[in-house]
């Protein structure tokens, strides 16, 4: 908003119609003036449809409305907002200055819970109460006072800002005044962050694998990497121990760039192994797309295809002096010799599948042979990664076989098909649709959840 809107700039609305809408049983004394936002992008204030002006979202336009007839009739008006779209609802106070307050601890109130509504209230009153009840004695200066105390009687905490559906436009169009706090989405979301962000004592290893190529596999490895570098306060690291000619840095960085910067690999670092003394001097061999360092891959198929399991042991035990957590991008298959370090280094696996029925059945073995090979304990939690990149047929029972899969593993996470990872070209946290960023989230902090 650019400045403040009027009801006269407004389509279909007039202060008279809105006295009209609303004098009965809908003013502040009498009850709440409905604003009403529904799913095909109507708008109504107490009834009256209102059309926004271009760029202007409605609740903007009905808080004008709104402190329109504030001013006419001298009091603040009472409003519920019910958005049928989100399945959200919210009261808050217009002042005919525009102002817009929240109204918490309401009876009938159905946006919050009765612990999140009651919050700001229960501060107020538990300051007051205990500042009534203080023995005539405490004081700052009285140990038994207690800085809690003070805290809770002068500082009260921030409420969390929403972001998503009406509670975030609300508080976006009244500049904060409205804060119903966050939606469940919110909280879920912050819940997701909070897992992903835990902090960690020692170095971890992620390794991610499958018996079939182009089912996602370095996908995930990427888009799992950026999500833990965007919200970890460490700088997480990917390294690509495909055996055939892994393109982990590329898909990370994106072919332009990567071909423009110094082609060093994993077989430089096995090379000059005994010279790397500190993470400057290992960074030099590393990539870096922001915040996630990577570990190339050998392009050439006989060098990549000779990393043995005591190479790939140097290079994890290097790398775990300076990375708390660490991504190993396997490749296809078990049974190459590199492996035979990979796993048992290994804290927790990610297996990448797909709802084709030969990849489903690939995953399975997986988990059947590592069960099978004494990784039991790598076997039953592991979290099976299913990306929907080839957009089978009708044919194909998905749920069926999520169902079947999700019996040999500790956690199964599924993956929407998108262009932005099915293409194969650079991974870009901007550039996936919504359910594919919120999918590597859930697989972040399930492997965070792993590190115990």
């Amino acid at each position: 908003m650019t400045g403040p809107l009027s009801p006269t700039s407004i389509t279909g609305w007039s202060v008279t119609k809105m006295h009209s809408g609303i004098s009965k049983g809908t003013a502040m004394e009498l009850g709440a003036t409905r604003v009403e936002v529904f799913a095909d992008g109507r708008v109504t204030v107490g009834g009256e449809a209102i059309s926004p002006p271009e760029g202007i979202d409605p609740y903007s336009a009905a808080i004008a409305v709104l402190a329109d007839y504030a001013k006419s009739s001298g009091a603040p008006v009472l409003a519920d907002a019910i958005d049928h779209a989100k399945g959200q609802e919210g009261r808050f106070h217009v002042h005919p200055d525009g102002r817009a307050e929240a109204v918490t601890g309401f009876p009938g109130a159905v946006d919050t819970s009765p612990a999140e509504a009651a919050q700001p209230v229960a501060q107020g009153a538990q300051a007051d109460t205990e500042a009534a009840t203080a023995k005539p004695n405490a004081s700052p200066m009285n140990p038994s006072y207690g800085s809690a105390h003070l805290e809770t009687q002068f500082v009260r905490p921030d409420r969390p800002r929403p972001t998503t559906g009406i509670r975030g436009a609300l508080y976006s169009a009244t500049g904060g005044f409205v804060n119903l706090g966050p939606s469940a989405k919110d909280q879920d979301e912050a819940e997701l962050e909070r897992r992903i962000a835990r902090p960690l004592s020692g170095s971890f290893n992620t390794a991610i694998l499958s018996l079939k190529g182009g089912i996602g596999k370095t996908s995930t490895t990427v888009g799992v990497g950026m999500i833990l570098a965007e919200y970890r306060g460490d700088h997480p690291c990917a390294i690509d121990a495909n055996p055939d000619s892994g393109d982990l840095a590329e898909r990370a960085l994106g072919e332009m760039l990567y071909q423009k910067v110094k082609p060093r690999t994993i077989t430089d670092i096995v090379r000059d192994i005994d010279q790397i003394t500190s993470l400057t001097m290992l960074t030099d061999y590393m990539h870096h797309a922001n915040r996630l360092h990577l570990v190339a891959g050998e392009q050439d198929p006989a060098l990549s295809d000779a990393l043995t399991a005591a190479e790939y042991l140097k290079i994890k035990h290097l790398v775990s002096q300076y990375y708390s957590v660490t991504l190993t991008d396997c490749g296809t298959g078990v049974s190459h010799p590199a492996m035979a370090g990979v796993l048992p280094e290994a804290t927790n696996l990610v297996i990448a599948s797909g709802y084709a029925v030969s990849g489903a059945k690939r995953a399975r073995n997986t988990l059947q042979w590592l069960a099978d090979h004494g990784y039991e304990n790598l076997a039953r939690n592991a979290i099976v990664v299913v990306t929907d990149k080839d957009q089978v047929s009708s044919r194909v029972n998905k749920r069926a076989i999520e169902e079947h899969l999700a019996g040999f593993c500790r956690q199964l996470i599924t993956v929407p098909h998108d262009r932005g990872v099915a293409d194969g070209d650079r991974i870009s946290l901007d550039k996936i649709s919504g359910g594919t960023r919120r999918a590597y989230k859930e697989i972040a902090a399930a492997i965070v959840d792993g590190y115990v």
